[in-house]
């Protein structure tokens, strides 16, 4: 595909759009706008630019069409696969300057935001007026957008589900610049085809949300915590569906193991409440009363002691639930400040996470490499992270590869896919391709071309378009 250069005439109409004071060129575009968390892939847009309206978005699609020069959104950059990473430089689109609130609809429960709101602004906003948004990714400095654009998760997912099942509408610029609503602020729709969940986890390939509508819920009244230690990974997993199947269903469900809250401990400079034990369950339940969520912990407390628990913790106020949830949601940074790394976001049946990070486990014997995990026992998503530690940095990406290569296979094998949460960005889009095959990749690349048949929206990601490298 053969795109455009920008030149003085197409930076002189982007700035009329913009203001000179929200638009970058050459080497004013900071190191930060290359890459994204992932790190590893890196490439310059030729310009970045910051509208603030629908209008100002929609324009510069229109100019971008015309033009043929590519497109990428970015949000925080805070994605783990590359997905906001301009491999054809052409236009950055940052949403930094579509960060506003718009409307909580108290009488209908739902909020309209713009994508560039920060997740954990957004939730701190409605919490104060009594209501909950439930998705919650660990980054919580991520984007709104950036949730959406990949169906984000979180550790409240096995109770309140991911991203997509909290969005009713948005309103998307698509790659020619026409502006569509798509969905609204209604419970359920059952009007042809689901253009609505298609944007949902496309990763800013089909079009740029510029306003979304999300679901909110009554704000629990009483949250809940147990620390549950265990003498092995498999206990402590094996003990998962025996809760579900009580029918009682934690707000959140973590499991992870000693090395990761060491690595935790460190880099926060806290003492997690009990590190003794080789494997951890982390449980939160959330209810209207203490009498409820008395009734539930004891019910799951017996379980996991009869499943062969050591112990069973209660954090039951705000700030012991705080110290172990900030040391859970540290796990990423923590291993991150410790070595360069790689992840593996695979998700399988909740019955099947021991046998993967077994496997994990004889990859790192095999290979002598650090491999660090640990995720949501909930709903069977893991995040696998392989760390270079002191090893040559050739020869650890090397065995990193192989890796990568045998552990998205096992998942495959035991009923996997190949992102939880994440995305599939650069990183993972081979291996998306393998897994899906012929007929499902001609499909959704089919549904690429007619949504962007010039293939200017962040081109080379996700099910890329013949002919993208």
């Amino acid at each position: 595909m053969q795109y455009s250069k920008l030149v003085d005439k197409d930076i002189a109409y982007l700035e009329s759009l913009v203001g000179d004071s929200h638009i970058l060129v050459g080497d004013d575009i900071l190191e930060d706008y290359a890459h994204d968390e992932l790190g590893e892939a890196r490439a310059f847009p030729e310009v970045v630019v910051e509208p603030d309206s629908t209008e100002a978005v929609a324009a510069i699609m229109r100019y971008a069409y015309e033009k043929n020069i590519p497109v990428t959104t970015r949000g925080s950059g805070t994605g783990l696969c590359g997905g906001c990473v301009p491999l054809q430089g052409g236009i950055l689109l940052s949403t930094a300057r579509l960060n506003r609130i718009l409307e909580i609809d108290t009488d209908n429960l739902m909020a309209t935001v713009e994508p560039g709101v920060i997740l954990l602004d957004f939730q701190e906003t409605v919490e104060k007026m009594g209501f909950l948004y439930a998705p919650d990714p660990g980054e919580r400095s991520a984007t709104i957008g950036g949730n959406v654009a990949t169906n984000a998760g979180g550790m409240r997912a096995v109770k309140y589900g991911v991203t997509r099942d909290h969005v009713t509408g948005m309103e998307v610029v698509l790659p020619n610049g026409d502006v569509v609503q798509l969905g609204g602020k209604i419970a359920k729709n059952s009007s042809g085809y689901s253009l609505l969940h298609l944007m949902i986890g496309s990763e800013g390939t089909l079009g740029i949300m510029t306003k979304i509508i999300v679901k909110l819920l009554p704000l629990p009244r009483k949250v809940l915590s147990l620390l549950v230690p265990f003498s092995c990974l498999e206990q402590a997993i094996g003990t998962v569906p025996k809760i579900i199947r009580s029918r009682i269903i934690p707000q959140a469900m973590e499991f992870m193991e000693r090395d990761v809250i060491l690595s935790a401990e460190k880099y926060l400079g806290k003492v997690f409440p009990h590190k003794t034990a080789p494997a951890y369950l982390l449980l939160r339940f959330d209810g209207n009363n203490l009498e409820e969520l008395e009734e539930i912990y004891e019910i799951a407390g017996d379980i996991c002691l009869e499943a062969g628990a050591e112990d069973v913790l209660i954090a039951d106020t705000p700030e012991r639930q705080e110290g172990i949830w900030d040391a859970r949601g540290a796990f990423l940074e923590a291993l991150k400040a410790e070595s360069d790394m790689d992840e593996v976001d695979v998700v399988v049946p909740r019955d099947k996470i021991a046998i993967f990070i077994n496997y994990t486990k004889e990859l790192e014997r095999e290979y002598g490499i650090m491999i660090r995990s640990f995720g949501h026992a909930g709903d069977g998503n893991m995040h696998v992270y392989i760390l270079r530690d002191d090893m040559d940095e050739d020869i650890w990406r090397g065995k990193v590869q192989e890796i990568m290569d045998l552990l998205y296979a096992k998942g495959k094998e035991l009923g996997g896919q190949v992102s939880g949460e994440h995305g599939i960005g650069i990183s993972k889009r081979q291996y998306l391709i393998d897994d899906l095959g012929d007929t499902l990749i001609a499909l959704q690349r089919q549904i690429k071309g007619v949504f962007d048949p010039k293939n200017i929206l962040n081109p080379g990601k996700l099910i890329y378009s013949l002919g993208v490298p």
